[in-house]
């Protein structure tokens, strides 16, 4: 690891176990607001478990993988496993302590709840502090790893725009390795070499990571490629084929005794089906409820611009590729589609003043919370095509009838990640087979979120 990412990592665990014991310092103070007669205003025979608790927190982390170097903080993810580590902590304090002192020992429940709280509270503010601190030094070079990308085509291009338009990331490409040996250079990027150079370009560059780009390589191309950069010691990363490679949970089963590997079993089921539909019902309702009044007004709002009905019923394909009427506020005028669908694109000219508006913040969206509640829909998978569009796509997008092995969304992972509207479809299909593949309520809820801090910022809604 180098010096700098050692200190980045060093501070992080430094800075918890800080903010762990003032969490807990803290939760002793507002325990004294409201007196127990059994409670000492003393925090002397709580310092054993001050200690016991902060070594524990730090050690939990660190068997989460929380210190590790990460270039950006995900303050989700952070939250999910900070609450995580936190709960087990104070599990594994607190019995520790009743073991070792036994009847001496007398905690408050209430300081305990105060404790967590505070603590997953100031963990989770203090990483995204440090990780904002960590992205300004890193744009500006500090702990830069140098970086060469293998591959010249759509996918090294793709990876080198992603680094120049995120410099927060810390990496610096010194250049690229051409397969083909025709390139010369990659958006004024050299290129060093080929791949028989990858050794003498690693070791002259000083490269502290390699990215392959070459999803079309077969797999004995990608070990060959690995094998040779591993022999310079530095770090490795492939962008895979995704629609082949997909990241999926891996079963041993058996057929009459004979050991099979369960490589791909997606379908929602069980538990899941249960516990997906359950959080759709009481999503929708809150939703119903919340935005109730912003339904009323944008309706009435529609009524008095133009004529013509307030909701728009439109035919989408859902769930095991079955049409179902979808319901969205009408933005447009009634003869919108005289000659025909299309897309809408920027300043188009079917939009009404109203529909702009309420398509800019997605409220045109809101009644689909009832195509939630009939079960046609989802709060979160992939977002429903019309009919006509999904015929033309399945005959050129591979895999794109797997979107529809689970429900269609209100929103998802395609769309928190900026593909929405007019964006390629091959790059929404890649996003919604993820989606679907690496299902959890979790997931879910991270899309919830996202989606409603992208509403206000979101360049693709018009």
């Amino acid at each position: 690891m180098k010096r700098v990412h050692f200190l980045f990592v060093f501070a992080q665990l430094i800075l918890d176990a800080i903010l762990g014991g003032v969490a807990f310092y803290a939760a002793f103070r507002l325990r004294l607001l409201t007196p127990h007669p059994g409670m000492s205003d003393s925090f002397a025979p709580y310092v054993p478990m001050l200690v016991t608790y902060v070594v524990v927190l730090v050690i939990t982390m660190a068997l989460n993988h929380m210190y590790r170097h990460k270039r950006v903080v995900q303050p989700l993810d952070e939250l999910y496993v900070v609450t995580a580590s936190v709960t087990l902590a104070l599990l594994i304090s607190l019995a520790i302590m009743s073991l070792v002192y036994k009847e001496e020992f007398n905690y408050q429940r209430r300081m305990l709840a105060y404790a967590w709280g505070l603590s997953i509270l100031l963990l989770t503010g203090g990483r995204i502090f440090l990780g904002q601190i960590q992205k300004a030094l890193q744009a500006r070079g500090v702990g830069a790893d140098r970086v060469l990308i293998v591959g010249t085509g759509e996918i090294g291009r793709m990876i080198l725009q992603k680094i120049i338009q995120q410099p927060e990331l810390g990496y610096r490409v010194v250049g690229f390795i051409d397969v083909n040996g025709k390139a010369r250079s990659v958006m004024g990027i050299p290129v060093l070499g080929r791949v028989a150079d990858i050794p003498q370009v690693i070791e002259k560059h000083q490269v502290d990571e390699v990215i392959i780009a070459l999803p079309e390589a077969d797999h004995r191309e990608l070990v060959q490629l690995i094998a040779m950069c591993e022999r310079e010691k530095v770090g490795v990363k492939v962008f895979p084929d995704v629609f082949q490679i997909m990241a999926s949970e891996v079963s041993i089963g058996d057929l009459g005794g004979l050991p099979l590997l369960t490589v791909r079993d997606i379908a929602m089921r069980g538990w899941r089906l249960a516990a997906k539909r359950a959080m759709d019902i009481v999503g929708a309702i809150i939703g119903l409820i919340l935005f109730s009044p912003l339904m009323i007004l944008t309706a009435i709002a529609i009524k008095l611009e133009s004529p013509g009905p307030v909701f728009y019923v439109q035919e989408r394909m859902g769930l095991d590729a079955r049409p179902f009427k979808m319901l969205k506020f009408r933005s447009m005028r009634v003869d919108a589609e005289r000659d025909g669908p299309g897309w809408t694109r920027p300043g188009d000219p079917r939009v009404t003043r109203v529909g702009r508006i309420i398509r800019k913040y997605s409220i045109d969206e809101l009644p689909q919370f009832i195509n939630v509640l009939m079960g046609d829909m989802s709060l979160v998978g992939p977002r429903p095509e019309r009919p006509v569009y999904v015929e033309q796509f399945r005959q050129l997008i591979p895999r794109y009838m797997d979107r529809h092995r689970e429900k269609a969304g209100i929103t998802g992972w395609a769309q928190v990640n900026g593909l929405r509207g007019d964006t390629s479809i091959v790059e929404r299909t890649k996003y919604d087979l993820w989606y679907i593949e690496n299902w959890s309520l979790w997931l879910d809820i991270k899309i919830i979120i996202r989606t409603l801090f992208r509403i206000f910022r979101d360049r693709n809604a018009y």
